[in-house]
């Protein structure tokens, strides 16, 4: 059960916002996870600082899972995520945080998993 949350400090069209939940839905094989399961946030035009400075481009990637996986995997996602984000938006990676939560316990229709 997989969760992406992203917040993106420019503002994006509907067109934009669909290819990046389908990419991210392409980076859930990477961490072996469904991506029929998966529910995404976009969240754009966002005021996101880095080391003190605000970003004109950036973004912060927040991906929750049921259960967890591996150091690799989450290093793989990172990567698609960052070149996701590059390609599409324009996004230099030095201004990107991708951030994974692993959840014990996921609760979907009435029920936990």
């Amino acid at each position: 059960m997989p969760y992406i949350e992203a917040k993106i400090s420019i503002p994006l069209s509907d067109n934009q916002k669909e290819e990046l939940k389908c990419g991210f839905g392409k980076t859930m094989g990477l961490v072996e996870k469904p991506e029929s399961f998966l529910m995404v946030n976009i969240e754009d035009g966002k005021d996101l600082w880095f080391a003190g400075e605000k970003l004109e481009k950036g973004a912060y990637i927040s991906l929750s899972l049921l259960g967890n996986s591996t150091s690799e995997n989450y290093r793989k996602v990172t990567e698609a995520v960052c070149t996701l984000l590059s390609d599409k938006l324009g996004i230099d990676p030095k201004g990107i945080y991708v951030t994974y939560h692993p959840v014990s316990d996921w609760g979907w229709n009435g029920s936990n998993f």
